[in-house]
């Protein structure tokens, strides 16, 4: 490993990415980060801007992009473009929207980037800065300054600002005395002055000072070579020195070394590290100085390029600095963290500075220093140092130094080193587990309880079950608090329990997901409070998550074992309140277990029903000895256990009896009752009856009667039928009922049936009336009245000298048969004066119409008379009385008309139509009285009768009739309406019936009229002047109708109703006569309304008020200035009201409006009388604005209601730290004032507060902030803290990418792989980075973790990394055989290793992949090729394997595996070894292939060979077409080869007689006698004799053809011979010689 302090990368090379070097100038190529590279480029004249992403494999983005000059975003896809100078414009590639355009002044010399969001520039004259990101498109940017003529002439190279944006630099170089000079013009926006300074290069930065705490100090860094002396000079100064700091950071001068042969060179670039403190300086021959930022003490020099450098930024999260060389590369350097403290050490021997650098970045290198310093100043009995010592140093924080420290006396007074130790622990941050546990023993063993509880909040402890375990005995909720931080969660519930705060077990348990064993967790609460424990127990059921892990039962037992019956009772209750099946056992329990210890509760559980699956029996026998009878009855089934229960009526509900009877049959229900009469009839009759009488439709009328009759129960069976009488249908009850209530004597029972009854058979009951004779007639005569035996009934009375009954039956039963009765009498001859006398009797009573006919039919009309005037006399109501003595009225004129307007009782139209033929008056009369409003229209139409029609309507004062009266098509409407207004309404006192009239006449579109009438009685003298209702419709008339009266009739009107006329005025469009109205009538209120929402004249409705000056009328036009957005004018009307109600709307309104000055008044006043969180946090918002800091703290101090957090937030929001840090730190919200603290870059306390609020998402805010900052000390501080939790991991590792700090995301993981809680997550992260930036530690990485990380994703890495060999290996330890081969062929190395890829490749499942494995070795070792197929031949199709080298042409190279396969016999293997053989002209090896293996295309390969050079080849393609029986195509290769022993062959084995023929003819053509003879004798049976002879003959060939002419001679002697045996011997067995050859030799060419 290389001693260099320094790291040194090259990023990429850009010109290997395609970059012209053209382009690679300080105009045409921008470096903003070490994010992108953008390179502007001209081709032909058009432009194209590339840009390279350093972060994502050196992607290069190409855009087709005109004007003069683009720059990148620092992190984002947001590229800015320069055309002509001055039109800017600046886009968002990945959303494709526009941030920004405009056009500038001037042209700009010079942009860049001072911060993630604001972009400046340098023109020929000003200095300016835009917000990119502030939402306005088209906002040019804001003038900073002007340029300071000390950059006259000069090129600007730089442009810089401080993290706050109050200090900026920019830098220029221009040639003097032959060599470079720098300018840079340093101004304060806060102080708006510049000043002018030497310098090529400049930088602000920060730093943390020993003394200061977490405020940190602002150092400018400047860099210079002098133009005269060529020495170089790095200075750094502090800037804003905050006095109240103690420790202030003095100036350094430092030199900055130039060789002697670069006097041309010059600084180009500084960057410094706030993290290490480390300043990178960097020349333009390429030179690389690191320089101390504290001390100033130069670290190293070395040179990193040969090339010179033209552009350069910062790296690895502003740790580093990387540059651009001429050629094209992209440079980074950056501090070696594990070797800058060593070589200080070592190379500087310089050890404070070793120790300074070191404890700044965390760096390792100086642990021994540290320990050896605690060692001496141990020896030096110098305690309190050594006590500082071990607290700074991480490797000395453990249990050996404060066991060290313990034992260490102190001196009198002085503080034990111990408690130093702890003390400045607690004052730098949280105590580990060992040291917490020290410290906490003596603590609360000297009963300094709040103190532990103190740090405990603070966060100052690391919980374990260990300490809460301590701190138990000494207090069981600080233990608690204990438990809960560490997670220990069995302790947690226990301590719960033990506190007895059951409630919060439940949620605990579900919110950390842990499952405690709740039976012993009751059983303990037991122990202590029963009714907690069953409360507790209960909570659990009607939990879903938590019921189904209780055992009900187990539970349940807990309680009866130890006689808490109640509780366990309310248990089971509730759990069993499903009451299913499956739980019948536990219903059977809790009920035996109350019927022995609690019968009360036992009938209470039973008698809700709540149970239905219980053991029935077993309950019934306990009931009933406990005396519940009721209960034992519900559950028995067997009658012989019901009869002996419900005898026990004085322990029974009669109600609940009398229902049960309901549940059992009828034999059970007859049973019972008999049980019942029998034990004891008079006591049970009651009950019996109420039985018989509810179920008497199961069990049966007749039974019921019998059984009443069985036990002479009269007086049961009498009540029975008396509820059944009423009911029945049966004829035979109802008159069984009658004659029972006759033996009862019961007369009134029987009138009553009777009389109400419809059931019974009348005829029946007449005659038994008759025949019992009865003392009381009445049910006798009820029944003739009722079904109309009225004669019978008075020949009956009559007969027997009853006139008492016929005179009961008219007076007192039925009247109304009085004109019957009389009738009758009459038809008897009956005493008149008995019938005048009966009349009287009933006097009233009789109807008169009936009557008067009965005796008119009679001639006795006269007897009516007396009766009449007597009905009269006694003040009848009946109408035709009146009827009557009207008509005798009129008739006899005496006094008609008193008597038709007097007397009510008559019929008014039955009167008065009989009086229209008479007298049209007493008609209208009549009429009038009646209401009979058509009848009286009509007539006093008829007979011109105006005025009384107009009377009768105003009377009426119906709109009905109005509306009739005054329709349009009424032609006497005109004459009816000069009537009203002429005589009605005079006459009239009464305003309802004008107002009726009016309405009227307005719903009759009768306006004008109305409008007159409403005047006349109004305004001219009437007792109607002053009616508030008339006055009223004649404002609410001129309204309508009359708009312009309306406010003439106000002045002259004052009696109306003013809320109910202005109303209408303003829904009418009269907003100006309602204000009058309101004003005039004082309704100053209503009046402003009118105003402000009616009129909308907020500046009279001012005036209005001003004139009245009343706080509520202040107040309503502060409401109506509010809702006008007139917000100063509300908020001073609010004031002058002393009215803070409205501060809600107040608040809001003036906040957006951002009228804080305006609002503090206000909100002073409203503190003086109301305490609310809102006017209070307003309050501290709106100082907060108008940056009075002081008052905040004021208010802060004092008492005050504001919900700080919620202010904080918004202070937050506005990005007004300061004031959100006092909020915040007023109410110890550490999570969000730690948000605070990074935001003013207060980062070393963002961390210690992260601590404190021990929040993730705090972490993570800190970290990022760290992270751009540099800080990365203090990052991995609370990277340590994320990386254990997995799914902040992407987020960390996309952070800590983006910036370009990958070897501090390295050292991060590394330092995360000791914790006690690495995860897979993080060994899988460290593999992967690895992949990326430090390639060659992956392998070592993997070979050791690889069972602990996640392998599908390492190998996604390391496949993009393209490290083969590890990606191989995870492929192997994966089981991805496939893939492991795939990439041994794609991405083959220099070390193949073939035999491990034969071992692979015989695993994988996909055997596509042999071929593609075939091709790589044909391609990269052929020569292994063959090795290769041997292994793979079992499973290869060997078909394609062919084909594949058939197509690729590389046959040859299989030659050894086609001959290994021939056997097979397989068509392509044949063809494949056919075409390597003929190419290499092997015919013998081909003659062999062909004789034994057939399966190929014989006739293909045939007709290729017949064209070979090589009469071999052609040969075999002769035989191959012999074999396929081609003999004409085989015979031609023969003959034209001149083969004539083949072609004799061929032409015998042919056995066809034209192809022997042919080739005969062919032989005697060309002369080949020899061939000739041979073929005759080869094929003698296949040719013709006398073809023979022909040509024998034709050619002159007898000598030749002899042998054959001589076999056939034979033959044919031969077979006549034969022939002749056979005739003699007439043997037809004897086998035919015909078609066989003669001569014995040839017999082998038949075959």
């Amino acid at each position: 490993m290389s001693d260099l302090p320094i790291e040194f990368t090259e990023l990429v090379d850009l010109t290997s990415l395609g970059i012209s070097p053209q382009s690679l100038d300080f105009r045409s190529t921008t470096f903003e980060s070490d994010h992108y590279v953008t390179v502007r480029e001209s081709n032909e004249g058009s432009n194209t801007v590339s840009i390279v992403d350093l972060l994502n494999g050196n992607q290069v983005t190409k855009k087709n992009m005109g004007g003069d000059s683009a720059i990148m975003h620092p992190s984002q896809m947001v590229i800015s473009v320069r055309a002509n100078g001055t039109i800017v414009q600046i886009f968002n590639l990945e959303t494709k929207s526009k941030l920004k355009s405009f056009t500038l002044n001037e042209p700009v010399i010079f942009w860049k980037w001072l911060n993630e969001e604001t972009l400046g520039f340098v023109t020929a004259n000003s200095i300016l800065t835009s917000n990119v990101f502030d939402g306005n498109v088209s906002a040019p940017p804001q003038l900073l300054t002007q340029r300071h003529m000390n950059l006259n002439n000069t090129q600007i190279i730089n442009f810089v600002a401080n993290a706050k944006l109050d200090w900026f630099a920019v830098v220029g170089i221009l040639q003097e005395n032959g060599r470079i000079a720098g300018k840079i013009q340093l101004y304060s926006k806060q102080r708006n002055i510049s000043q002018a300074i030497d310098g090529h290069v400049a930088s602000f930065t920060n730093i943390l000072l020993e003394g200061n705490g977490t405020s940190s100090v602002q150092v400018f860094v400047t860099g210079n070579r002098n133009v005269t002396t060529g020495t170089g000079e790095l200075r750094m100064i502090e800037i804003d020195h905050d006095a109240s700091l103690p420790t202030q950071y003095q100036k350094k001068t430092s030199d900055i070394f130039f060789p002697p042969d670069a006097t041309n060179d010059f600084p180009i670039a500084v960057q410094v590290s706030e993290k290490y403190g480390i300043v990178y300086l960097l020349t333009k021959y390429g030179f690389i100085h690191l320089y101390e930022l504290e001390t100033g003490t130069n670290l190293f020099v070395n040179r990193i390029t040969a090339e010179s450098v033209f552009t350069a930024t910062s790296y690895h999260d502003k740790n580093g600095i990387a540059c651009i060389n001429k050629k094209g590369q992209v440079l980074a350097v950056e501090i070696a963290t594990s070797q800058i403290v060593p070589y200080i050490l070592n190379k500087l021997s310089n050890v404070s500075l070793a120790l300074t650098v070191a404890t700044r970045g965390g760096l390792p290198g100086a642990d021994d220093l540290l320990t050896k310093q605690f060692e001496t100043l141990l020896n030096q009995n110098d305690y309190q140092t050594a006590a500082k010592v071990a607290a700074s140093s991480q490797s000395l924080r453990n249990q050996n130094t404060i066991n060290r420290l313990k034992n260490i006396q102190a001196a009198p007074g002085t503080i034990s080193p111990i408690l130093v130790y702890f003390s400045t622990l607690l004052d730098k941050g949280k105590l580990n587990k060992e040291e917490t546990i020290e410290l906490a023993r003596p603590v609360l063993q000297q009963d300094r309880k709040q103190l532990f509880e103190k740090w405990l909040k603070e966060d100052k402890l690391e919980c374990s079950e260990e300490l809460g375990d301590i701190v138990k005995p000494f207090d069981t909720t600080l233990s608690l608090a204990c438990y809960l931080r560490c997670q220990a969660h069995a302790k947690v519930i226990a301590s719960l329990a033990e506190l007895q705060q059951f409630e919060k077990i439940i949620p605990y348990c579900q919110k950390v997901d842990f499952q405690p064993n709740f039976l012993v967790l009751i059983s303990t609460i037991v122990r202590t409070n029963a009714d907690r424990a069953s409360e507790f127990a209960i909570s659990l059921l009607q939990n879903p998550e938590t019921a189904s892990q209780l055992d009900i039962e187990k539970i349940a037992d807990i309680f009866f074992s130890q006689n808490h019956i109640q509780q366990g009772t309310s248990l089971l209750l509730d759990a069993l309140k499903t009451d299913t099946p499956d739980q019948g056992h536990l219903q059977t329990r809790v009920l035996e277990v109350n019927l022995l210890h609690a019968p009360q509760v036992a009938d209470a559980i039973l008698g809700n029903n709540i149970f239905s699956h219980y053991d029935k029996p077993t309950v019934a026998q306990l009931s009933e000895k406990a005396g519940l009878f009721q209960r034992a009855l519900e559950n028995y089934t067997d009658i012989t256990d019901i009869k002996r229960c419900i005898v026990h009526t004085d322990s029974l509900p009669i109600d609940w009896l009398v229902a049960y009877f309901g549940k059992l049959n009828v034999e059970q229900s007859l049973a019972c009752l008999r049980a019942l009469m029998d034990n004891n009839l008079k006591a049970n009759i009651q009950i019996i009856v109420q039985v018989a009488t509810k179920f008497s439709d199961l069990l049966g009328s007749a039974t019921l009667i019998k059984l009443f009759d069985e036990y002479n129960a009269t007086e049961g069976l009498y009540y029975y039928l008396a509820s059944l009488v009423n009911l029945t249908e049966d004829k035979d009850v109802v008159y069984k009922y009658i004659e029972t209530a006759a033996k009862m004597k019961q007369f009134n029972e029987i009138e009553r049936i009777v009389r109400d009854n419809s059931v019974y058979d009348p005829e029946r009951v007449k005659n038994f009336l008759k025949d019992a004779n009865l003392e009381d007639q009445t049910p006798l005569v009820v029944v003739c009245d009722r079904f109309n035996f009225v004669h019978e009934l008075i020949l009956y009375l009559y007969k027997n000298h009853n006139m008492k009954f016929i005179e009961t039956y008219v007076k007192q039963i039925n009247p109304s048969r009085t004109a019957q009765v009389v009738g009758a009498l009459l038809d008897m001859d009956c005493d008149e004066r008995f019938i005048q006398d009966l009349l009287q009797s009933v006097l009233g009573q009789v109807p008169i119409d009936e009557l008067t006919t009965e005796v008119e039919k009679r001639n006795k009309l006269k007897l009516l008379l007396p009766f009449l005037e007597a009905t009269l006399a006694q003040g009848s109501q009946e109408q035709t009385v009146f009827n009557a003595l009207a008509k005798i009225y009129i008739d006899s004129n005496n006094s008609p008309e008193k008597f038709l307007k007097e007397n009510d009782q008559y019929d008014t139209l039955d009167v008065g139509r009989y009086c229209e033929k008479r007298d049209p008056y007493l008609a209208y009369i009549a009429y009038d009285k009646g209401h009979n409003d058509d009848d009286l229209i009509r007539i006093t139409n008829e007979n011109t009768m105006y005025k009384y029609q107009a009377r009768y309507l105003l009377q009426r004062s119906d709109p009905e009739l109005w509306n009739k009266v005054l329709d349009a098509e009424n032609v006497h409407r005109r004459q009816l309406i000069d009537s009203v207004i002429s005589v009605g309404i005079p006459e009239l006192t009464d305003p309802e019936p004008v107002s009726l009239t009016v309405q009227a006449f307005m719903s009759n579109g009768l306006k004008l009229e109305l409008i007159e009438l409403l005047e006349k009685i109004i305004l001219e003298p009437s007792p109607f002047n002053d009616n508030v209702a008339l006055q009223g419709l004649l404002l609410l008339s001129a309204i309508k109708y009359e708009p312009g009266k309306v406010s003439n009739y106000i002045e002259r009107l004052e009696n109306y109703d003013a809320d109910e006329i202005a109303p209408l005025c303003i829904a009418n469009d009269l907003k100006e006569e309602a204000f009058e109205i309101y004003d005039k009538h004082e309704m100053y209120s209503k009046a402003l309304k009118v105003l402000v929402e009616d009129i909308m004249s907020l500046d009279r409705a001012a005036t209005y008020v001003d004139k009245i000056n009343t706080p509520e009328m202040w107040s309503q036009l502060g409401a109506a200035q509010l809702d006008g957005l007139r917000i100063p004018d509300a908020i001073e009307s609010y004031i002058k009201a002393e009215d803070p109600s409205n501060f809600v709307n107040v608040i809001d309104l003036a906040e957006q409006a951002e009228k804080y000055e305006e609002l503090v008044p206000y909100l002073l006043m409203a503190r003086k009388t109301l305490k609310e969180s809102k006017i209070d946090g307003s309050l501290v918002l709106a100082y907060a604005q108008l940056d009075k800091l002081h008052e905040i703290e004021n208010i802060l101090a004092g008492s005050n209601v504001a919900n700080l957090d919620q202010v904080g937030d918004k202070l937050f929001d506005l990005k007004d730290y300061k004031a959100a840090k006092l909020c915040y730190s007023s109410v110890s919200n550490y999570s969000k004032l730690a948000s605070t603290l990074v935001y003013l870059d207060d980062y070393q306390g963002a961390v210690d507060t992260a601590r404190r609020a021990s929040n993730i998402k705090v972490w993570k805010l800190v970290n990022n902030a760290c992270i751009e900052k540099k800080e990365f000390r203090l990052a991995q501080i609370c990277g340590l803290n994320l990386i254990i939790h997995a799914e902040e991991l992407d987020e960390l590792v996309d952070q800590y990418e983006a910036s370009g700090y990958f070897e501090e995301l390295i050292s991060l993981f590394e330092a995360g792989m000791g914790l006690e809680r690495a995860h897979m997550g993080m060994f899988t992260e460290l593999a992967i980075l690895y992949s990326k930036y430090q390639p060659s530690k992956t392998f070592d990485h993997l070979k050791l973790f690889w069972s602990r990380i996640n392998i599908p994703k390492v190998i996604r890495a390391v496949d993009d990394a393209h490290l083969w060999k590890e990606l191989v290996f995870l492929y192997a330890h994966y089981d991805e055989w496939d893939n492991s081969a795939l990439t041994m062929i794609e991405k083959s190395t220099k070390d193949f290793d073939h035999g491990y890829f034969k071992e692979v490749i015989v695993k994988v499942s996909n055997l596509e992949i042999y071929y593609k494995a075939i091709n790589f070795y044909v391609k990269e070792h052929p020569s292994l090729l063959i090795d290769l197929l041997t292994v793979l031949t079992p499973r290869l199709d060997i078909p394609r394997t062919v084909k594949q080298f058939v197509t690729s042409d590389n046959l040859p190279l299989i030659k050894p595996f086609l001959i290994n396969v021939l056997p097979k016999n397989n068509t392509v293997v044949n063809a494949a070894y056919h075409d390597l053989v003929i190419e290499e002209e092997d015919y013998k090896a081909l003659q062999d292939a062909v004789d034994a293996y057939d399966k190929f295309d014989q006739i293909g390969l045939a007709a290729r060979l017949e064209s070979h050079d090589l009469v071999f080849f052609k040969k075999i393609a002769a035989l191959l077409y012999r074999r396929n029986k081609k003999w004409a195509k085989c015979l031609a290769i023969l003959k034209n080869e001149k083969l004539w022993k083949d072609a004799i062959e061929t032409a015998a084995i042919s056995q066809d007689a034209k192809v022997v023929e042919e080739l005969l003819t062919y032989f005697v053509d060309t002369g080949n006698k020899e061939a000739f003879v041979a073929l005759l004798y080869t094929a003698y049976n296949l040719v013709k004799y006398d073809t023979v002879l022909e040509l024998s003959w034709l050619n002159s060939l007898d000598n030749y053809i002899k042998p054959f002419e001589i076999s056939v001679k034979k033959e044919e002697n031969d077979a006549i011979q034969r022939l002749s045996t056979m005739i003699d011997k007439m043997d037809t067995t004897e086998p035919s010689t015909e078609g066989q050859p003669l001569m014995l030799m040839n017999s082998s060419m038949n075959m």
